[in-house]
């Protein structure tokens, strides 16, 4: 053959992206289409109920708030028995947020650094058993860490709480007059142990995914073990403990058999976080629905609406933090 016309010949023409795309379409297999008809249903199915969640919420909600004679967002009571009804979220909203920031203050810190020993510093042999307990604490009913929070945890709290109130007391914020410690930071302190397996498994598995590649560079520069966690390790799985830590907040906002049982509640807001009293929109759910009128459901209802637009806050923050970080996600590694 001759080599002078292969050299002259033309080369071949690629297929347009049109092009491309009719083909793979038509070289779809029947599986291939059911499946993106199932995960397209499922996607549009989850946007329906979704929907009709925040519907039934809202008209129920409108229903109640339309005949409050309080200030449904700043009002301290909540009495739906009386003519007219008086009702307000602000002790509700203020005791679940504060008992939230407690725990992601306490779990996220320590969730993180158990993730990393099991990933980087355990031995192999401790490994196993430390995932297996952390996974046993996550599938513990929230009635059963209500039962030990009330039992154990409130009794042994008292020393904690003196010292604070002798260090710490003239902040306002710390000081205690004494009585059963059943506070906000009690709260909190147990929401943060129902929620630290829950950031620990998602931060494992992230860190787990962290290309060998970018540890072994680090390494091969001269890096400390440290030095390859805080410049490999924890940039990859920035987003991923960000996912975790969101996971866990959602529990800890809408927890409600733990805190029922812990918390004592009253309709004030305490200064201090040592001081019994306080409430969370769980909470209060719980502990008055069952003896609610149609109207006090009603109510209840409205609350749950603002834990519910609260929940869709939190999510969206996070994941405004995750797409403004997106060039250190693992996806992009």
């Amino acid at each position: 053959m001759d080599t002078t016309q292969i050299a002259d010949a033309p080369p071949p023409t690629q297929p347009s992206s049109a092009e491309q795309k009719r083909a793979a379409r038509g070289a779809t297999r029947p599986g291939d289409r059911i499946f993106l008809g199932l995960s397209r249903g499922s996607g549009i199915l989850l946007l329906v109920i979704m929907a009709a969640i925040a519907g039934f919420l809202t008209y129920r909600a409108v229903l109640a708030i339309s005949k409050d004679d309080g200030n449904f967002l700043t009002t301290f009571e909540w009495n739906t028995g009386v003519n007219p009804p008086v009702f307000g979220i602000a002790v509700l909203a203020y005791g679940t947020i504060i008992s939230s920031i407690i725990a992601m203050i306490i779990a996220v810190p320590i969730s993180v650094a158990i993730a990393l020993f099991l990933t980087h510093y355990a031995p192999r042999r401790l490994r196993g058993p430390i995932a297996y307990v952390i996974d046993l604490l996550a599938a513990v009913p929230s009635i059963v860490y209500g039962l030990w929070g009330a039992l154990i945890l409130v009794p042994q709290m008292n020393g904690l709480f003196g010292w604070l109130n002798d260090y710490l007391g003239w902040t306002g914020i710390f000081s205690w007059q004494g009585g059963a410690a059943r506070s906000m930071l009690t709260v909190g302190i147990l929401l943060a142990i129902m929620i630290l397996p829950i950031i620990t498994n998602v931060s494992r598995e992230v860190f787990r995914q962290v290309p060998q590649m970018h540890e072994e560079a680090a390494l091969a520069l001269g890096a400390t073990r440290w030095e390859v966690i805080r410049m490999a390790v924890l940039p990859f799985g920035r987003s991923g403990i960000i996912s975790a830590s969101m996971l866990g907040l959602g529990r800890a906002l809408g927890e409600t058999m733990a805190v029922a049982t812990v918390l004592s509640p009253d309709f004030l807001i305490h200064t201090s976080l040592l001081d019994p009293g306080g409430g969370t929109f769980a909470q209060n759910i719980a502990s008055k629905f069952s003896e609610a009128t149609e109207f006090g459901r009603d109510a209840l209802i409205a609350s749950g609406l603002v834990l519910f637009v609260i929940t869709l806050l939190v999510n969206g923050a996070a994941r405004a933090i995750i797409a403004r970080r997106k060039e250190y996600s693992g996806a992009n590694a």
